[in-house]
């Protein structure tokens, strides 16, 4: 049957039309003759349909390697998948493993040559890399500690997983116009980031036929790149049970309704601004059927997605323990230690978040001690220090053909100049992009890094733009960018000038967010022009 979109094939992108040619999931039944042949033998084409498989061609693109991203929904991982996931990057990528920032796992170096062996011990353990790209539903962000909270008004996790093996290689939606992202939480403090995806749910609690009910509200329409938008609230409450009939219908408008003419213009956020909220309600509930009118909103604040140090469980002597893998990057001989420990101390299970850390739940309160004293929470320690602790950090040029700012280790030099010569006695978030797609999401940051070129004298520099005051929860914002940009050389020290005039001026416990909102833009503008040329 064709598609209801393709009917004048001038307004569909390049994309598009490859894709109507060969769905993005039929890509798989190359991946033997790929690595029977060789990179040779991937077309210009199938670079794009790869991305249904998790792959993204790295630079330089003429060296044959890729970044595999393997899904990893709600950030659940069992020991034995983490051993498998280390034996790969052990393998194939170097002993390298990146967190992104939707719970995945990522590896590098990875060759067409490798991916039956890849694919095949994957499975085996009950992980995939399929739809972790491309144009389809995504991993599904939920809260890391989904189930141990105390705090959580509910545990999302079963709905989650509902709705992730719904979704998962399903051939009605894997030709989106654009990727389809979506959040589901029970927690207060928003660890989601709920105002940044395509589709959010987030707790709340609605009196349905006289009874107290706990569910969720629905929000719509957000997502970041070089137009980014924030969320729209819908009028809708549901309950657990009717969660996938909302994703499964916001798929559907998005799928039918949605834009392919241009990639820039494709996402759910272009449609709804254009539509409006009410006729994308209108439309939505047309498929659903009625639903209730939105609840009342249950998140009290935004904690970044950090959990960090020994939790209390609800579970009466058991503990999470939140641990920091700075800027996402870790090994895989730190892989499987963990993977250890998690049998050791817990019950085999550990979580990664989409602040790019980890997570180990069920300890014991007599196991505490003991597992702290572990060699491998040294670098990974659950104790960051404060500017660490709350960075978020994309690939960056090392990989990514897109980028024009070198981020990771740039990062890693920034971090530890502001850890060693910056005191600061509450958090600050700071995310790096290399480019304007916003990998590294700096729009909902306190302090947002946007890698750029800057020309200096007769040379071509990387620098960075510099935002500020972003926030998600409750009156989400994004940052406001400054004007001109900073050599990437001299980023630790702007962001240091910036700090010091924040402690300088803040009022009794006001945050970074909550200064910039009093003050305004100007004050901190004038602090960073010394280093704008």
């Amino acid at each position: 049957m064709k598609p209801t979109w393709a009917g004048d094939l001038t307004k569909l992108n390049k994309v598009e039309l490859i894709k109507l040619e060969k769905d993005g999931l039929d890509i798989v039944e190359d991946i033997e003759r790929f690595a029977k042949l060789g990179f040779a033998s991937v077309e210009e084409r199938d670079f794009d349909l790869l991305k249904w498989l998790g792959l993204y061609i790295s630079r330089p693109k003429e060296e044959g390697y890729f970044l595999l991203r393997v899904k990893v929904p709600g950030g659940v991982l069992t020991s034995a998948q983490a051993r498998v996931l280390g034996g790969i990057s052990r393998d194939y990528g170097r002993n390298l493993l990146d967190i992104s920032t939707r719970h995945a796992i990522q590896f590098h170096w990875i060759r067409v040559e490798y991916l039956p062996d890849i694919f095949a011990r994957l499975e085996k353990v009950g992980l995939s890399c399929i739809e972790s790209a491309g144009d389809c539903p995504r991993t599904i962000v939920g809260n890391p500690v989904a189930g141990y909270d105390p705090e959580e008004v509910l545990d999302a996790a079963t709905v989650l997983k509902e709705v992730s093996d719904f979704f998962h290689n399903n051939r009605d939606f894997s030709n989106l116009p654009r990727k389809y992202k979506i959040s589901i939480s029970g927690s207060i403090h928003n660890p989601v980031h709920a105002e940044i995806n395509d589709l959010s749910f987030t707790p709340a609690e609605k009196e349905v036929d006289g009874v107290k009910t706990l569910g969720f509200n629905v929000m719509a329409g957000g997502g970041l790149s070089a137009k980014p938008c924030l969320a729209q609230p819908l009028d809708i409450f549901v309950e657990p049970g009717q969660v996938l009939a909302v994703a499964k219908a916001v798929g559907v408008i998005f799928r039918d309704y949605g834009y392919r003419e241009k990639r820039n213009h494709a996402r759910l956020k272009f449609l709804l601004a254009d539509w409006g909220i009410d006729k994308f309600q209108e439309e939505l509930l047309k498929i659903t059927g009625s639903l209730a009118s939105r609840g009342k909103d249950l998140v009290v604040d935004w904690n970044a997605g950090c959990e960090y140090g020994v939790r209390k469980q609800k579970q009466p002597g058991l503990n999470y323990l939140g641990i920091s893998v700075p800027l996402g990057r870790f090994y895989a001989e730190e892989m499987e230690q963990l993977a250890n420990l998690a049998d050791q101390y817990g019950d085999g299970s550990l979580r990664t978040t989409n602040s790019q850390n980890l997570i180990l739940p069920n300890i014991a309160d007599t196991q505490v001690k003991t597992l702290l004293a572990e060699k491998v929470l040294v670098r990974l320690t659950p104790f960051p220090k404060t500017f660490t602790a709350h960075a978020v950090c994309c690939t960056g040029t090392q990989f990514c053909p897109l980028g024009v700012a070198e981020t990771k280790e740039r990062s890693k030099a920034i971090l530890e100049y502001l850890d060693k010569n910056v005191e600061l006695d509450t958090p600050l978030i700071l995310h790096i992009s290399g480019c304007v797609n916003s990998c590294g999401q700096q729009q909902i940051a306190d302090i947002g890094l946007q890698g750029v070129m800057k020309k200096v004298g007769d040379k071509i520099t990387e620098a960075f733009e510099i935002s500020v005051g972003g926030k998600l929860g409750p009156q989400a914002s994004f940052g406001t960018k400054l004007k001109g940009s900073v050599a990437a050389d001299e980023a630790a020290q702007a962001i240091e000038k910036l700090v010091i005039f924040y402690k300088a001026n803040r009022a009794d416990g006001e945050s970074f967010h909550a200064f910039v909102q009093r003050i305004g833009v100007e004050p901190v503008q004038t602090e960073l022009n010394c280093f704008i040329a």
